[in-house]
Protein backbone atom coordinates (compact mmCIF):
# COMPACT_ATOMS: atom_id res chain seq x y z
CA UNK A 1 0.00 0.00 0.00
CA UNK A 2 1.26 3.34 -1.06
CA UNK A 3 1.64 6.15 1.39
CA UNK A 4 -0.79 8.33 -0.50
CA UNK A 5 -3.41 5.25 -0.19
CA UNK A 6 -2.80 4.75 3.41
CA UNK A 7 -3.59 8.24 4.17
CA UNK A 8 -6.85 7.99 1.78
CA UNK A 9 -7.88 5.41 4.08
CA UNK A 10 -6.81 7.28 7.34
CA UNK A 11 -8.93 10.39 6.09
CA UNK A 12 -11.89 7.93 5.66
CA UNK A 13 -11.61 6.27 9.24
CA UNK A 14 -11.33 9.60 10.54
CA UNK A 15 -14.35 10.76 8.65
CA UNK A 16 -16.61 7.89 9.09
CA UNK A 17 -15.98 8.10 12.35
CA UNK A 18 -16.50 12.25 12.90
CA UNK A 19 -19.77 11.63 10.72
CA UNK A 20 -20.61 8.89 13.68
CA UNK A 21 -19.70 10.74 16.45
CA UNK A 22 -22.05 13.72 15.23
CA UNK A 23 -24.57 11.15 14.65
CA UNK A 24 -24.78 9.93 18.31
CA UNK A 25 -24.99 13.82 19.30
CA UNK A 26 -28.19 14.40 17.13
CA UNK A 27 -29.44 11.45 18.34
CA UNK A 28 -28.95 12.09 22.51
CA UNK A 29 -29.51 15.76 22.29
CA UNK A 30 -33.26 15.04 20.37
CA UNK A 31 -33.94 11.89 23.39
CA UNK A 32 -33.05 14.94 26.18
CA UNK A 33 -35.96 16.89 24.17
CA UNK A 34 -37.90 13.72 23.76
CA UNK A 35 -37.70 12.01 27.34
CA UNK A 36 -38.24 15.60 28.88
CA UNK A 37 -41.23 16.16 27.30
CA UNK A 38 -42.98 12.75 27.34
CA UNK A 39 -41.42 10.96 29.82
CA UNK A 40 -39.13 8.01 29.62
CA UNK A 41 -42.64 4.97 28.80
CA UNK A 42 -44.44 7.31 26.38
CA UNK A 43 -41.15 8.61 24.33
CA UNK A 44 -40.32 5.92 21.80
CA UNK A 45 -37.72 5.27 18.84
CA UNK A 46 -39.94 6.94 16.26
CA UNK A 47 -40.05 10.50 17.93
CA UNK A 48 -36.61 10.35 18.74
CA UNK A 49 -35.63 9.38 14.87
CA UNK A 50 -37.50 12.40 13.92
CA UNK A 51 -36.58 15.04 16.34
CA UNK A 52 -33.07 13.72 15.37
CA UNK A 53 -33.20 13.73 11.65
CA UNK A 54 -32.38 10.11 11.33
CA UNK A 55 -34.12 6.23 11.05
CA UNK A 56 -35.41 4.56 13.08
CA UNK A 57 -32.57 1.81 13.01
CA UNK A 58 -30.05 4.52 13.33
CA UNK A 59 -31.66 5.27 17.07
CA UNK A 60 -31.46 1.67 17.80
CA UNK A 61 -27.93 0.80 17.34
CA UNK A 62 -27.34 3.74 20.05
CA UNK A 63 -29.99 1.60 22.64
CA UNK A 64 -31.24 0.40 24.57
CA UNK A 65 -33.71 2.85 25.29
CA UNK A 66 -32.62 2.93 29.02
CA UNK A 67 -28.60 3.91 27.55
CA UNK A 68 -30.19 6.62 25.23
CA UNK A 69 -31.85 7.97 28.93
CA UNK A 70 -28.70 8.06 30.42
CA UNK A 71 -26.60 9.51 27.82
CA UNK A 72 -29.38 11.99 27.48
CA UNK A 73 -29.19 12.73 31.42
CA UNK A 74 -24.64 12.45 30.86
CA UNK A 75 -25.72 15.45 27.99
CA UNK A 76 -27.66 17.26 29.19
CA UNK A 77 -26.11 17.70 32.62
CA UNK A 78 -22.31 18.49 31.54
CA UNK A 79 -22.13 18.37 28.08
CA UNK A 80 -20.52 15.27 27.54
CA UNK A 81 -21.09 11.28 28.17
CA UNK A 82 -19.84 9.32 30.86
CA UNK A 83 -20.36 7.91 34.05
CA UNK A 84 -16.97 8.21 35.19
CA UNK A 85 -16.59 12.16 34.62
CA UNK A 86 -14.52 13.91 37.42
CA UNK A 87 -16.37 16.78 38.34
CA UNK A 88 -13.28 18.93 38.42
CA UNK A 89 -11.94 17.69 35.49
CA UNK A 90 -14.95 19.82 34.24
CA UNK A 91 -15.23 23.64 33.44
CA UNK A 92 -17.53 23.95 36.69
CA UNK A 93 -15.17 22.16 38.46
CA UNK A 94 -11.99 24.05 37.78
CA UNK A 95 -13.99 27.14 38.52
CA UNK A 96 -14.78 25.64 41.93
CA UNK A 97 -11.22 25.14 42.62
CA UNK A 98 -10.52 28.85 42.06
CA UNK A 99 -12.54 30.08 44.16
CA UNK A 100 -10.68 32.17 47.04
CA UNK A 101 -13.11 31.99 50.28
CA UNK A 102 -16.34 30.67 51.63
CA UNK A 103 -19.16 33.26 50.35
CA UNK A 104 -17.68 32.82 46.82
CA UNK A 105 -17.79 29.12 46.32
CA UNK A 106 -21.48 29.00 47.88
CA UNK A 107 -22.00 31.76 45.43
CA UNK A 108 -20.77 29.49 42.39
CA UNK A 109 -22.44 26.73 43.89
CA UNK A 110 -25.48 28.53 42.78
CA UNK A 111 -24.41 29.22 39.53
CA UNK A 112 -23.50 25.72 38.86
CA UNK A 113 -26.41 24.14 40.12
CA UNK A 114 -28.77 26.31 37.41
CA UNK A 115 -26.26 25.66 35.01
CA UNK A 116 -26.52 21.93 35.46
CA UNK A 117 -30.35 21.74 36.68
CA UNK A 118 -31.95 23.65 34.27
CA UNK A 119 -31.34 21.51 31.19
CA UNK A 120 -31.69 18.45 32.65
CA UNK A 121 -34.63 18.90 35.21
CA UNK A 122 -36.87 17.03 31.76
CA UNK A 123 -35.10 13.85 31.58
CA UNK A 124 -33.76 13.66 34.86
CA UNK A 125 -37.56 13.66 35.90
CA UNK A 126 -38.42 11.33 33.20
CA UNK A 127 -35.61 8.68 34.85
CA UNK A 128 -37.16 9.09 38.34
CA UNK A 129 -40.64 9.02 37.52
CA UNK A 130 -40.16 5.41 35.50
CA UNK A 131 -37.73 3.93 38.08
CA UNK A 132 -40.29 2.90 40.82
CA UNK A 133 -41.99 0.65 38.45
CA UNK A 134 -38.75 -0.76 36.09
CA UNK A 135 -36.47 -2.47 38.12
CA UNK A 136 -33.58 -1.67 35.45
CA UNK A 137 -33.61 1.77 35.60
CA UNK A 138 -33.98 1.87 39.44
CA UNK A 139 -30.44 -0.09 39.49
CA UNK A 140 -29.19 2.79 37.09
CA UNK A 141 -30.60 5.58 39.22
CA UNK A 142 -29.34 4.01 42.45
CA UNK A 143 -26.22 4.13 41.04
CA UNK A 144 -26.06 7.51 39.44
CA UNK A 145 -27.44 8.77 42.36
CA UNK A 146 -24.17 7.17 44.73
CA UNK A 147 -21.46 8.79 41.98
CA UNK A 148 -23.02 12.07 42.64
CA UNK A 149 -22.90 11.30 46.49
CA UNK A 150 -19.08 10.66 45.35
CA UNK A 151 -18.67 13.75 44.10
CA UNK A 152 -20.08 15.50 46.39
CA UNK A 153 -17.78 14.17 49.07
CA UNK A 154 -14.89 15.15 46.97
CA UNK A 155 -16.05 18.78 46.88
CA UNK A 156 -16.92 18.82 50.63
CA UNK A 157 -13.50 17.42 51.08
CA UNK A 158 -11.69 20.10 49.06
CA UNK A 159 -13.69 22.53 51.47
CA UNK A 160 -12.90 20.70 54.49
CA UNK A 161 -9.27 21.46 53.45
CA UNK A 162 -9.50 25.17 53.57
CA UNK A 163 -11.46 25.61 56.28
CA UNK A 164 -14.94 26.39 55.58
CA UNK A 165 -16.32 23.35 56.34
CA UNK A 166 -18.72 22.79 59.97
CA UNK A 167 -17.30 20.47 61.86
CA UNK A 168 -19.87 20.14 64.23
CA UNK A 169 -22.35 18.11 61.83
CA UNK A 170 -20.90 14.61 60.69
CA UNK A 171 -19.46 14.81 57.53
CA UNK A 172 -22.04 11.95 56.06
CA UNK A 173 -25.07 14.55 56.94
CA UNK A 174 -23.17 17.75 55.24
CA UNK A 175 -22.86 15.46 52.09
CA UNK A 176 -26.40 14.24 52.18
CA UNK A 177 -27.59 18.12 53.03
CA UNK A 178 -25.39 19.02 50.23
CA UNK A 179 -26.92 16.38 47.84
CA UNK A 180 -30.68 17.58 48.46
CA UNK A 181 -29.58 21.31 48.13
CA UNK A 182 -28.46 20.79 44.60
CA UNK A 183 -30.74 18.22 43.39
CA UNK A 184 -32.89 18.47 40.40
CA UNK A 185 -35.74 17.53 42.51
CA UNK A 186 -35.48 20.40 44.68
CA UNK A 187 -34.77 22.68 40.83
CA UNK A 188 -38.11 21.20 39.80
CA UNK A 189 -40.02 22.61 42.94
CA UNK A 190 -38.50 25.65 43.39
CA UNK A 191 -38.05 27.03 39.72
CA UNK A 192 -41.07 24.90 37.74
CA UNK A 193 -43.50 24.41 40.79
CA UNK A 194 -43.47 27.29 42.61
CA UNK A 195 -42.60 29.58 39.68
CA UNK A 196 -39.34 31.11 40.92
CA UNK A 197 -36.73 33.16 38.89
CA UNK A 198 -33.47 31.55 38.18
CA UNK A 199 -31.97 34.13 39.92
CA UNK A 200 -33.92 33.40 43.08
CA UNK A 201 -32.93 30.28 42.51
CA UNK A 202 -29.48 30.71 42.82
CA UNK A 203 -29.72 32.85 45.49
CA UNK A 204 -31.51 30.72 47.75
CA UNK A 205 -29.04 27.80 46.78
CA UNK A 206 -26.11 29.31 47.73
CA UNK A 207 -27.79 30.78 50.93
CA UNK A 208 -28.76 27.25 51.72
CA UNK A 209 -25.12 26.16 51.44
CA UNK A 210 -23.62 28.92 53.60
CA UNK A 211 -26.46 28.32 56.58
CA UNK A 212 -26.25 24.71 56.55
CA UNK A 213 -22.88 23.72 55.21
CA UNK A 214 -20.37 26.32 55.74
CA UNK A 215 -18.64 27.73 58.65
CA UNK A 216 -21.00 30.41 60.11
Amino acid sequence: MSGVESRTRTYRSELRQHQAAQTRRRVVEAAIEVFGENGYQAATFAQIAKRAGVSVETVRTHGPKTAILWAAVEVASFGVEGRDLDFFATGHGTAMLEVTDSNGFAALVGETTLAINEPSAGVWTAATGAAPGDSELRRHLLERLAEIRRQVENVLRVVAERGWLRTDVPFDDLVEAFCVIISVESYVRFVQLDGRSHERYKAFVARTIRDTVLVH
